[in-house]
């Protein structure tokens, strides 16, 4: 099937889940043969960041929601992709964690029995970031499931959910895709220029989404390349302070970048599902639903800024990292190629001690932010590490 197309690094999953899928629903279906147990009720997709684990839950669901002929799948396939099929429900969050109303939402929503599918399919994204009573509310509804709902649910790594759901759920761990991989799925998908798909993917550090960002916006990698270079600046406190605050408003900047374009659109499309032409004002009557929708997207713009910190955090990594491989003689392994003479210079200013000091803080950092501190203070005190003064 043309689902599986798109996707890339991961034969050993695709081979599991396109087994469970070509399996058929009966009622006499108590076999414990080999065929019988590919396919459960309850599967969990693991795999670090950008290895694709929402993408191939998606495949998957696709796969089980088509009926069978090449008309039909590719309609199905279409439906999936516009997250419309009637079979499908999705779990997803734009802000900080999943609400346990929108979890309650999706469990009732799978007692449903399918409409046209052979299956109702509930797929969770970002599972891990449910907080333990809202993941119990999920548990109830993985211990009886109803007979042809599948749940699919994503997430970084197994610890990130109770062991309750873990002991409930069929696992399947995703590797990182290599840079070729990611590179000729660029290529293929969306049509990248090979040097730029190259590029982005080595930059990205093998993950699919921010590759496909980087491939397919020219402002995104200059941010991502002042964001390297205002690092390699700093030479002093001060100038660790300035840049903290300038590394700041690139993530702010990358975060707008992001949702302002689509804040508009959802505002538009709710505005003309509601009667109100363009330029008209709001009936009183309708209010709260715009209201709603503004909480919606603020909460979203928060977690896009949060997420573009901790991008910037990723690639100051990648940039200390290779800081490390020329203190070592491994020029070869750099990933930030088109810096190799600032690297030098880099790190010729200090002991690969010092780097790895200056890594163990941004590590710290993301813990921190995490923890609800104070982005600037924490990027200051994470930069400050970072000072590499000429010898």
């Amino acid at each position: 099937m043309a689902v599986w197309d798109n996707l890339t690094g991961q034969a050993d999953a695709i081979a599991i889940f396109r087994a469970a899928a070509q399996r058929v629903p009966s009622a006499s279906d108590s076999s414990s043969s080999a065929e019988s147990n590919s396919m459960t009720h309850a599967w969990l997709i693991t795999g670090p960041p950008g290895s694709g684990r929402s993408n191939l839950a998606f495949a998957f669901a696709a796969a089980l929601l088509s009926p069978g002929t090449p008309a039909e799948d590719l309609a199905a396939a279409r439906q999936v992709e516009a997250r419309t099929h009637p079979d499908l429900s999705v779990l997803a969050t734009e802000g900080v964690i999943i609400k346990m109303e929108s979890v309650k939402e999706a469990v009732a929503r799978s007692q449903y029995s399918p409409s046209v599918g052979r299956y109702r399919v509930v797929v969770v994204e970002d599972a891990d970031r449910m907080v333990e009573r809202t993941s119990n509310v999920l548990l109830k509804a993985l211990e009886e499931p109803p007979e042809r709902t599948v749940w699919i649910l994503c997430a970084p790594s197994e610890a990130d959910l109770l062991p309750t759901i873990r002991s409930r759920v069929r696992t399947v761990r995703l590797r990182m895709p290599s840079v070729a991989d990611v590179a000729d799925l660029l290529v293929r998908r969306n049509g990248v220029d090979p040097v730029i798909a190259e590029l982005s993917a080595r930059l990205a550090q093998n993950h699919i989404g921010m590759a496909k960002r980087l491939a397919t916006n020219a402002d995104a990698r200059a941010r991502r390349e002042e964001t390297l270079r205002t690092a390699l600046g700093i030479r002093s406190v001060s100038s660790a302070v300035n840049a903290a605050a300038r590394l700041l408003a690139i993530a702010g900047d990358d975060a707008k970048a992001i949702t302002l374009e689509l804040d508009a659109a959802e505002r538009d499309g709710m505005l003309r599902s509601l009667g109100v032409e363009a330029g008209q004002s709001v009936p009183p009557g309708l209010r709260s639903q715009i209201k709603a929708l503004e909480d919606d997207q603020k909460r979203r713009a928060v977690r896009s800024l949060r997420d573009g910190i901790d991008r910037i955090l990723v690639d100051l990594a990648s940039l200390y990292r290779d800081v490390m491989m020329v203190q070592l003689g491994r020029d070869q392994a750099v990933i930030n190629l088109e810096l190799l003479a600032e690297l030098r210079t880099a790190s010729a200013a200090s002991a690969p001690a010092a780097t790895v000091a200056t890594m163990d803080a941004i590590a710290v950092a993301r813990q921190r932010i995490q923890g609800n501190v104070a982005p600037a203070l924490a990027l200051e005190a994470m930069l400050v590490s970072a000072i590499r003064r000429p010898q």
